[in-house]
């Protein structure tokens, strides 16, 4: 039986929601620490990192791995992909959609089987069936 393997982060808050402001770690790893808060999360992206910029790493990261396995598993293992992410969200909402972009260097395989296999992937990564909640969309290409 394979191992269960417990990731940690944690966050430290100062303040209250509109005027405060954190630090969340990446504990296990030890890979870093980053500063947050509210605005850059629904006022104007890009001075502090926000759960959704950390759930769409996590989310671009588990999805590359997982269509590179199904890509293995085809016969046809990819020479590299390149896969992004974009969670957007929206104050009083939350979080309304992810689209994940992927374009993959893979020899032997056809349009329309990177495709198919992009599409499984996307069900089967595990950060998207930990995310089942939001409506995530895909624009799969070969390079």
């Amino acid at each position: 039986m394979p191992n269960t393997i417990v990731s940690k982060a944690s966050t430290v808050w100062n303040g209250n929601l509109f005027e405060g402001s954190g630090s969340t770690s990446l504990d296990t790893s030890g890979a870093g620490s980053f500063d947050v808060g509210w605005q850059s999360r629904a006022e104007e992206a890009g001075a502090t990192t926000t759960p959704e910029e950390l759930i769409a790493a996590a989310h671009a990261t588990c999805y590359s791995m997982q269509f590179s396995n199904e890509l293995a598993e085809n016969g046809t293992p990819p020479t590299q992909l390149n896969t992004g992410a974009e969670v957007s969200f929206q104050a009083g909402a939350g979080i309304t959609g992810i689209h994940l972009t992927v374009v993959g260097t893979v020899d032997g395989i056809s349009p329309e089987d990177f495709e198919r296999l992009a599409e499984s992937a996307k069900a089967n990564c595990p950060v998207s069936k930990a995310l089942a909640g939001a409506e995530i969309s895909l624009t799969a290409s070969l390079a």
